[in-house]
């Protein structure tokens, strides 16, 4: 592909929802068709070099790091939320003038056609930050994607803050993001936790970005089950069913 490219694969969670009597294991390494569901993440980034990936790491960080070798890792050492887990990676990042993707380890449905289109259409559209957003007829706790009358991308309304008109919207925050490295490492500097959580978010770096004139878009497509995160068993089980299937 043309360009510099680094990725950041957020592989730390441990999946407590995922656990049973006999796997407490990290969430992605939880097998789907006999393979780890971070496998399947990393076999469709297989276009990027593997020292060129960043895994963050976390729960039980030594059977990820000792089943796959060859790929740069950061430690994510508290749970803080996405943009937390991208903080964590900062440093393979410093001095990096490429586009970073950044992308999660429990999403193994995203095709690496997809990721390879995201990619071009981030460069041709010369923007600064693009979001994967597009439709799933599942249903989906995801954010919302607001566009200005023309189409322009304004910004992301998380699910649990739309208005009934904006949880209407159908274009979904897939969560998976291409930055300009510069960008994304001066917006990390601003991300706030002043939320009830107390987390960072990386859903916040668009806006951030925006607001100090990056250009930033979203990328529509029909994601289908592409975007389905694994967070119980009963997604795992979708999940492992997609995955028979393609």
């Amino acid at each position: 592909m043309e360009g510099k490219l680094k990725a950041v694969v957020l592989a730390a969670g441990k999946g407590t929802r995922l656990h049973t009597e006999d796997s407490d294991v990290p969430k992605v390494m939880r097998l789907a068709c006999g393979k780890p569901l971070l496998w399947y993440v990393l076999d469709a980034l297989s276009f990027i070099e593997k020292n060129d990936v960043i895994i963050v790491v976390g729960y039980r960080k030594h059977e990820i790091l000792s089943r796959f070798s060859g790929y740069a890792f950061a430690e994510q050492t508290e749970q803080l939320g996405t943009g937390h887990a991208v903080m964590a990676a900062q440093a393979g990042l410093l001095g990096f003038d490429g586009d970073v993707l950044v992308c999660y380890g429990d999403m193994p449905a995203i095709k690496r056609e997809t990721y390879e289109s995201f990619l071009r259409a981030h460069i041709e559209q010369g923007n600064d930050c693009t979001i994967l957003s597009g439709e799933s007829s599942i249903p989906l706790p995801y954010g919302r994607i607001l566009r200005d009358a023309n189409g322009a991308f304004l910004h992301v309304v998380e699910e649990r803050d739309c208005t009934p008109d904006q949880r209407a919207i159908t274009e979904l925050n897939s969560g998976v993001y291409l930055f300009r490295a510069h960008w994304l490492l001066s917006s990390l500097k601003e991300l706030k936790n002043d939320n009830a959580q107390g987390e960072y978010y990386i859903t916040d770096a668009p806006a951030i970005m925006r607001s100090s004139g990056a250009k930033v878009g979203a990328w529509r497509r029909c994601l289908g089950e592409e975007i389905i995160g694994v967070n119980t068993l009963d997604q795992l089980a979708h999940v492992e069913a997609v995955l028979h299937n393609n």
